[in-house]
């Protein structure tokens, strides 16, 4: 059994809406995260591509099976890749949990992009093991600060352990940008009610989302043109509550977000279930597969349903 952490927000159209469920239940409701999106900041993941929804937004729909591990350049062979790699400078390192790490990082290319949920492989001078992280941070950071952000759990893979134990302000690294799994909304685009269901580290392409979600709410309010979002709502699952990342960020204190125990069930889901819905899951395979059954069993569509894995 677990615990589940619930954060809310109005269920305006004009206000995003977010939970997160952690086996640690996290739901969060999101007014003020609009204001604080530009001071927010704060994975390891990969993905398998299926195939592209017509909001091209992405990802993947099928079986999860795999006779052996593969590595992340394995894995991620056919999925999109920038051509260009970029230089970057570790500018800040903090611990997010006591397994977790999470780095800012000063990008060196002013021509450098990336959608919210996409990932970056991960090239480290002296190690030959490439990594493949999915990023935490908005688009929006990078472009007002030169700033992107990971999220990485120690494990023995090189370039986690890496991270972990020799990692440094100023240590030098370059980076990839990759993935199918995004959410990237054009001005003209009919607006779209989200659910982001997450499985530990698996909340790093979901919360790069979310706050990419308050960005455009904010130019939208402020500018008056732009994306309309619909509501979004987060799920976010845990072993316990020692290991939700970001509970200290803006988004949090200013959500009040509280924690119940419990797996995420139909009843919690089938009330989100509407024909202007989409479905973004992101976290190990089984999780995906049991949240994919649910909801199929609730009747959503397999073309509005978006997953990334990660191992």
């Amino acid at each position: 059994m677990g615990e589940r952490l619930f954060m809310g927000a109005g269920d305006s159209e004009d206000c995003p809406v977010i939970m997160a469920h952690a086996t640690i239940y996290v739901g969060f409701t999101v007014p003020q995260l609009l204001r604080g999106a530009s001071r927010i900041f704060p994975t390891h993941s990969a993905l398998v591509v299926m195939r592209h929804s017509d909001f091209c937004y992405c990802t993947v729909n099928g079986t999860i099976k795999s006779k052996r591990k593969m590595d992340h350049l394995e894995r991620t062979a056919n999925n999109f890749r920038q051509e260009v790699i970029s230089q970057a400078k570790v500018c800040g390192i903090t611990s997010e949990t006591e397994t977790v790490k999470r780095l800012r990082l000063a990008i060196a290319n002013k021509d450098f992009t990336f959608k919210a949920g996409q990932w970056v492989d991960f090239f480290i001078p002296e190690v030959s093991v490439v990594g493949g992280f999915s990023i935490c941070s908005s688009p929006g950071l990078l472009e007002r600060e030169g700033i992107l952000e990971l999220a990485v759990k120690h494990t023995v893979h090189p370039p986690a352990h890496w991270i972990h134990t020799e990692c440094t302000l100023d240590s030098e690294v370059a980076l990839r940008v990759g993935g199918d799994f995004f959410f990237d909304p054009q001005p003209g685009d009919s607006p779209v009610k989200l659910v982001l269901i997450a499985g530990g580290v698996g909340i790093n392409p979901l919360f790069s989302i979310l706050l990419h979600i308050a960005d455009l709410h904010g130019y939208q309010e402020g500018k008056g043109n732009g994306y309309k979002m619909g509501t979004v709502k987060l799920y976010y699952s845990a072993k316990n509550t020692s290991e939700l990342l970001f509970k200290s960020s803006q988004i949090c204190k200013e959500l009040q977000p509280h924690v119940t125990e419990g797996r995420i069930s139909e009843k919690d889901l089938e009330k989100h279930v509407s024909k202007d819905t989409l479905w973004y899951i992101c976290g190990p395979p089984p999780m995906i597969e049991s949240i994919s059954k649910l909801l199929s069993n609730i009747g959503v569509p397999r073309n509005c349903v978006f997953f990334e894995k990660w191992w």
